[in-house]
């Protein structure tokens, strides 16, 4: 998972909107806490920057902080959550379209969801019956993402519109998948840099969903918290590694076309979309941590330090897979993770890669239960991870300390435009 896991901040394809900070004081509304420009307010922009807060005296406004004003736009080319650099906490959760709920409940469905992604990203409250667990907070970098799975076609006669991309995933030799916890109807991603402001977001979502749909399974991750580092770096995973070194970045030239079904792609209603592998993978942390931090680094192939190749270098650094050492061994063993999942390896192959970390607790036997929600984008799942993972079965080092626990594909269409809803053109078309 060192080169196919965790991605570095990315630069979204649009840029995001600043939303203000205010006063929280009594009787303000959170809208217009957003819309009021505090006075004495530090402001520091960009992914991973510092945090300030300004001092002032007993009973003067108090500004935002950079984490809470930060705000992604709801209606783009792309949908939200999917370029946007890592989030601090983030909420999956599927839904299966309750018994006698069809395409037009799910189009008010999708309508409903729309609606209030839009009002919680700009900071604004819920149409209906806000909880206000979020009154006092900003946008924090909130972003709600949709997608279809391979079974919402059949429950509401689109079977014509299914893309064959959609077909179900293989099966590989790592999977112990627990199907309730897998695939589902509807799949929705939300990500934000505060806890409460997802915490939110995920209760809004659920209550919008009311008799149409019912709650298949839900996860909860979490990343680092922006302006934790000294400077924005590469994510680290729960194994300790920098995991993302290779993520394709938008600034690529092949980026678009590597990531995002183009606009004359098929179907049509998938045009700016792409599709999102899902997979719950549980890291042996007990076996992991075991090992020598020499031979941690041999099943990587990266230095745990820094994330730089074991052929040397910086972490940016081009691996030398020909190296050797003296006594003839190769520098960066043969079925090391980082040689196996490079893209020059498999054909080209690529996916961006945007995950959160979990923990849910210790077993009763005293194994913890944690490890990656694992989340790849891709213009096509058939080139993009289902290749690398066949290569993984066969033979990857890190395959012993990992277990793929839940799985799930699904079709995420492009971004609503202003005065639609995502999915619109799929279901009313």
């Amino acid at each position: 998972m060192a080169d196919q896991s965790t991605p570095q901040a990315l630069t979204p394809d649009a840029p995001q909107e600043t939303a203000s900070a205010a006063s929280s004081g009594p009787g303000i509304s959170r809208r217009r806490l957003l819309g009021t420009a505090g006075a004495t307010g530090l402001v520091f922009g960009g992914a991973g920057g510092a945090v300030g807060y300004a001092s002032a005296p007993a009973g003067a406004s108090t500004p935002l902080a950079s984490v809470g004003e930060r705000r992604v736009p709801f209606h783009v080319k792309h949908q939200p959550g999917i370029t946007e650099g890592l989030q601090a906490r983030g909420h999956l959760i599927a839904f299966d379209l309750a018994p006698g709920a069809g395409r037009k409940e799910a189009a008010a469905l999708l309508r409903r969801w729309s609606d209030t992604a839009r009002r919680l990203m700009a900071g604004e409250p819920t149409a209906h019956a806000d909880t206000d667990v979020a009154r006092d907070a900003g946008p924090s970098s909130l972003t709600l993402t949709f997608g279809f799975g391979h079974s919402f076609f059949g429950r509401t006669g689109l079977e014509k519109q299914r893309p064959a991309a959609l077909d179900p995933l293989p099966d590989f030799s790592s999977d112990h998948l627990d199907k309730a916890r897998s695939n589902g109807d509807l799949w929705v991603q939300i990500g934000a840099d505060d806890a409460l402001v997802a915490f939110h977001a995920l209760r809004a979502v659920q209550k919008d969903a009311g008799s149409a749909a019912r709650v298949r399974w839900q996860m909860n991750g979490f990343n680092r918290s922006p302006g934790a580092t000294a400077h924005p770096m590469t994510a680290r995973n729960l194994m300790g590694q920098v995991d993302g070194t290779r993520n394709p970045k938008p600034a690529d030239s092949d980026f678009e076309q590597r990531i995002f079904v183009p606009e004359n792609g098929e179907p049509a209603w998938m045009a700016n979309g792409s599709y999102a592998v899902v997979r719950r993978i549980r890291m042996l942390l007990d076996d992991w941590e075991k090992l020598s931090l020499k031979e941690q680094e041999s099943v990587i192939g990266r230095r745990k330090s820094d994330g730089a190749p074991l052929s040397g270098g910086t972490e940016t650094s081009e691996m030398d897979l020909e190296k050797t050492d003296a006594q003839g061994n190769l520098v960066v063993p043969i079925n090391a993770h980082a040689r196996i999942t490079r893209p020059d390896q498999n054909g080209g192959a690529a996916m961006l890669r945007r995950p959160f970390s979990y923990h849910d607790g210790i077993d009763a036997d005293g194994v913890p239960d944690a490890g990656l929600l694992f989340i790849c984008w891709q213009a096509d799942p058939l080139r993009g991870f289902v290749p690398v993972q066949r290569k993984l079965d066969r033979g990857d080092a890190l395959t012993p300390f990992i277990r793929h626990e839940a799985s799930g594909l699904f079709a995420v269409p492009g971004g609503a435009a202003e005065g639609e809803y995502v999915g619109q053109r799929l279901l009313e078309g």
